[in-house]
């Protein structure tokens, strides 16, 4: 049992990792988008919208491939046949 705990372990960190650097990132990017903001910088507020929209769309594309993932790893266990039969 602890051996399958350690495998999804590893599965959840590899997956949460990337999620947690982007959030980081979106963090960093929402907060320069505020000072920007707070500067009157209006080409600095659409660029920073931009990548913060772009980090939304790389974070999604993650948990839907997140999702496949385990999706198909989940089918590949299901038996074909009706054991009952």
């Amino acid at each position: 049992m602890t051996v399958r705990l350690r495998q999804l372990a590893g599965r959840l960190l590899a997956t949460l990792l990337p999620l947690q650097l982007a959030s980081l990132l979106l963090q960093y990017r929402m907060g320069r988008l505020r000072a920007a903001r707070a500067g009157g910088d209006r080409g600095a507020i659409s660029i920073e919208l931009a990548l913060a929209v772009l980090a939304l769309l790389f974070i999604a594309g993650a948990v839907i491939a997140a999702i496949k993932l385990l999706a198909a790893d989940v089918t590949a266990k299901v038996p074909a046949t009706d054991p009952v039969d």
